[in-house]
């Protein structure tokens, strides 16, 4: 494979991560946001959570605000792997830019 065809490749792989990235910093942003709802919900009135297409009243709050964190804890870890992934295709991007235009 040409480097020309390699910087092509790794500019799609850098445009697709960076997309993912974006994707899962807005799935964290409405984490943390439903998180602040739920625990600032007034404890006497019922709180629902969907399920499929049908929404479940939820019996245990507490239960449900942990079950949130932990899943924007996972979320965020696989946030930070994803961009120290884009921080090396783009780094791999300069380089084969710099070689490309070393064979100019």
């Amino acid at each position: 494979m040409s480097t020309m065809e390699q910087l092509q490749v790794v500019v799609s792989e850098v445009q697709n991560a960076r997309h993912q990235v974006a994707t899962v910093r807005a799935q964290l942003q409405e984490l943390k946001t439903t998180i602040d709802a739920v625990e600032k919900h007034p404890e006497g009135l019922s709180l629902h959570r969907q399920l499929g297409g049908v929404l479940v009243e939820v019996d245990n709050r507490d239960e449900l605000v942990e079950e949130l964190k932990a899943t924007h804890s996972t979320l965020s870890e696989h946030a930070e792997r994803l961009a120290e992934h884009e921080a090396k295709l783009v780094t791999a991007y300069e380089e084969l830019k710099n070689s490309l235009e070393g064979e100019a």
